[in-house]
């Protein structure tokens, strides 16, 4: 069984697919390459991969719907590479659940340290822990091991893992003061308007109204604070 983690590149120039690639595989990754994003849906269906790298400006559909399409209900790991490089793209993107953006022309190196980042967080989302599995707070549960929150009425939602990984450090510290600054300390290549954005994502999922909130509540000038009592088990 071949335990390499498994990237699938989504773009539809045939250089930047075999740069990525080779970069990938010197780095111990098995990458394969899509030109359409048919093609990169259809082998999903067959074999899931950890991660997507995914261009904007596919022939066939808008990677933006990709993106949609993927995080809809699988574990994976999303890196928007593209040429679009505003902000309203880049902050649209992360609304949808990418892990990460990055803009053409790109560093290689740079780009598979994001991939490195990405694909430790969701290992460390599979791995056991008997101390910090589930935690509850108000009417909702958390689960580590499948990024996924659930609340009393039943309903769930998946975070992606940058969204994961900065919920965590609020649950592990509730009723504290958490700057901004801290957070995004937790990836050094996250731009600022980031955090915000994620921090959005998840209000949207626990707040009753994310433009009100009173779970996640922000401290200007501070920071942010989780405001609940939470509970491991």
């Amino acid at each position: 069984m071949n335990t390499k983690p498994l990237i699938y590149v989504i773009d539809d120039e045939p250089e930047i697919c075999s740069l990525v690639c080779q970069e990938l595989e010197r780095y111990n990754f098995r990458a394969q390459a899509f030109y359409t994003g048919k093609e990169a849906l259809l082998a999903i269906k067959k074999q899931l991969p950890s991660l997507c790298i995914i261009d904007l400006g596919l022939p066939d559909m808008d990677g933006l719907s990709l993106v949609k399409k993927l995080f809809d209900d699988k574990k994976i790991g999303v890196i928007i590479l593209s040429g679009r490089n505003s902000l309203p793209d880049k902050v649209l993107g992360l609304e949808l659940g990418a892990d990460d953006y990055i803009g053409k022309p790109f560093d290689p190196r740079e780009l598979v340290a994001r991939v490195k980042s990405i694909i430790r967080r969701l290992v460390v989302s599979e791995l056991p822990d008997t101390t910090l599995q589930t935690a509850s707070f108000g009417d909702w549960t958390f689960e580590q091991s499948t990024l996924t929150l659930y609340n009393d009425q039943g309903e769930s939602f998946m975070l992606s893992a940058a969204e994961a990984e900065i919920f965590m450090i609020l649950l592990k510290a509730p009723r504290q003061i958490l700057s901004r600054e801290r957070l995004l300390s937790l990836d050094a290549t996250s731009f600022d308007r980031s955090i915000d954005v994620r921090m959005s994502r998840l209000r949207k999922k626990i707040e009753q109204d994310h433009k009100n909130p009173k779970i996640i509540k922000t401290v200007y000038g501070a920071g942010y604070i989780f405001t609940l009592e939470v509970t491991w088990q």
